[in-house]
């Protein structure tokens, strides 16, 4: 059993900058992948992010790559979202997910989530 708990999302201006934590509580293998799904009002759960937690292979949707940036910090169990470049179509809740398994897309293969932080990109 994994518990999830994302934090550091808020109001920013567009162009600005935030970085999103997940800690996540029970013990990561190295077989786990972590990701990063994201939705707005109104719209179903779309990919942000992915990687896994041996090799940190990662993945990134079309609409974020090059601005958003997945890591980690294995001796906190945290995995992190630095967005850049923020754009007032990146307003959604953003969720910290994790699976055992390779990297994957799709929030249906994911069976631990956390609640969601609340990211709002002013224009």
């Amino acid at each position: 059993q994994v518990q999830l708990v994302e934090s550091g999302g808020g109001l920013v201006q567009v162009g600005g900058s935030l970085r999103l934590s997940c800690a996540a509580a029970g013990r990561i293998y190295s077989g786990y992948s972590m990701g990063w799904f994201r939705q707005a009002p109104g719209k179903g759960r779309e990919f942000v992010a992915s990687a896994t937690w041996s090799g940190f292979t990662t993945a990134y949707g079309d609409s974020v790559k090059g601005r958003f940036t997945i890591s980690k910090d294995s001796a906190k169990n945290t995995v992190f979202l630095q967005m850049n470049s923020l754009k007032p179509e990146d307003t959604a809740v953003y969720y910290c997910a994790a699976t055992f398994g390779t990297l994957a897309r799709a929030s249906s293969q994911y069976p631990y989530w956390g609640q969601g932080t609340q990211v709002t990109v002013s224009s």
